[in-house]
């Protein structure tokens, strides 16, 4: 089994690695790295769609789904991923096309075309092509999102994508039961950084809400559409909280991708009871009306770049009876990032300095430093590990300690390099 890396190296975004099992080729992930802004989209190396037995998607967050597209501009492959994550690849992959006009080699004609050839598979059903066997197991980071187990010639190779070991309270928690392995490729996003207990994240934003509803201001909660967004009106739900829930922007599509597939829930009754309690906003004239009492505001985009956010930010931060809560990563050079660093927002081409209280509170649907050492622990068999998916020195440190810690053979791996077990 011959493994090259295309993407994730030393850096999160483009993720892609392609496995020749003696002549079966799969593509794992095949993803897209945005750009800062006014640069263009980067994009793993180069494939033959021709040359490709399989696609395999682990989730729908763009860095893992965003190019597979550009693989249908001339082939036609079969492509597998769970049903939620195919529902959700098209939902982002058409909004990244919205809002990145001819910016990429493809269009909704690729998209179209890769969904004409889209094999929906469950967790653990076992798929044969030519030499090799694989199959999905649930990673608890994302909705229908997976790990990859490929097995061919008595090799097996664990692929995690993105994984969130103790799932959420979306999601239920990673499934490691699988067996002796010869080569794990796994994420290293947070193996620099020990983030807090949920539990304390939960109560510190129920309290920062009250906070905010015993002063009647209101709390603006920018949130990434998938997953966090739903995630925070089931916590203020689970919480007994009170007062009007809104629901804005994407997220209320993917509410409605989520209600198709309550399998994929950890608890699919709370989910239900959350979303339907708060109120949706379809049109900008119920924007306005929708504030008229103390109330919470969920809305993408969680960095503040673009999308209602940016409405909600101009209308409700220059109050000080008003909150902002920041519950997703902040990317450098985001409106999000600037706000907590300057406590300033820019409107109509000036820098304000902004009177709601802002906090920022850790929710990563990715596993910390912690979990990560926990899963590795958990592993079985010698294999060979890869540490990918994460900024050089979170790649390079967590390559180190794992040999350090666990004796195994570990690199940090570059764009172009190959391995054999």
């Amino acid at each position: 089994m011959d493994v090259k890396v295309l993407g994730a190296a030393n850096e999160v975004g483009r993720s892609g690695f392609l496995v020749n099992c003696n002549g079966t080729k799969l593509l794992l992930d095949y993803g897209v790295l945005f750009g800062r802004r006014g640069s263009p989209p980067q994009y793993p190396l180069h494939v033959k769609p021709k040359d490709l037995d399989a696609i395999i998607i682990t989730h729908a967050h763009l860095d893992h789904s965003g190019n597979v597209p550009s693989l249908f501009v001339s082939g036609n492959t079969d492509v597998y991923a769970t049903p939620p994550t195919f529902d959700l690849s098209k939902l982002l992959i058409e909004d990244m096309l919205k809002i990145e006009k001819n910016a990429h080699p493809f269009d909704l004609p690729e998209v179209n075309n890769m969904m004409k050839n889209a094999k929906e598979i469950g967790f653990k059903q076992k798929i044969t092509k030519g030499n090799a066997t694989f199959e999905l197991r649930e990673s608890g980071h994302v909705i229908g999102g997976s790990t990859v187990l490929v097995e061919s010639e008595k090799k097996r190779l664990f692929y995690t994508g993105d994984i969130k070991t103790n799932g959420s309270r979306m999601l239920r928690e990673m499934d490691l039961d699988i067996g002796e392995i010869d080569l794990l490729i796994t994420e290293s996003t947070y193996a620099k950084t020990e983030q807090k207990p949920r539990k304390e994240s939960e109560a510190e934003l129920i309290e920062f809400a009250n906070e905010v509803m015993d002063r009647k201001g209101i709390l603006f909660i920018p949130s990434f559409s998938v997953e966090r967004s739903q995630e925070i009106a089931c916590i203020l739900r689970s919480a007994n909280f009170k007062h009007k829930i809104i629901m804005d922007g994407m997220a209320l599509k993917v509410n409605e991708i989520m209600f198709k597939h309550p399998d994929y829930l950890r608890d699919p009754k709370i989910f239900s009871e959350a979303i339907k309690s708060a109120t949706a906003i379809r049109e900008h004239t119920e924007r306005k009306r929708a504030m008229d009492e103390p109330c919470v505001v969920i809305s993408p985009a969680g960095m503040l770049v673009g999308g209602n956010a940016v409405y909600y930010l101009q209308q409700l931060s220059f109050d000080s009876k008003n909150g902002i809560a920041l519950v997703s990563y902040q990317g450098d050079g985001t409106p999000g990032r600037k706000l907590l660093d300057t406590g300033t927002v820019s409107t109509r081409g000036k820098d304000l300095n902004v009177k709601a209280k802002v906090k920022q509170f850790e929710f990563s649907g990715h596993a910390d430093r912690k979990e990560l050492f926990d899963m590795i622990k958990n592993i079985k068999g010698n294999p060979k590990v890869w540490a990918v998916h994460g900024d050089s020195e979170s790649c390079d440190m967590f390559a180190q300690e794992i040999h350090e810690k666990f004796g195994l053979e570990t690199y940090a791996p570059a764009v172009n390099d190959e391995i054999t077990v």
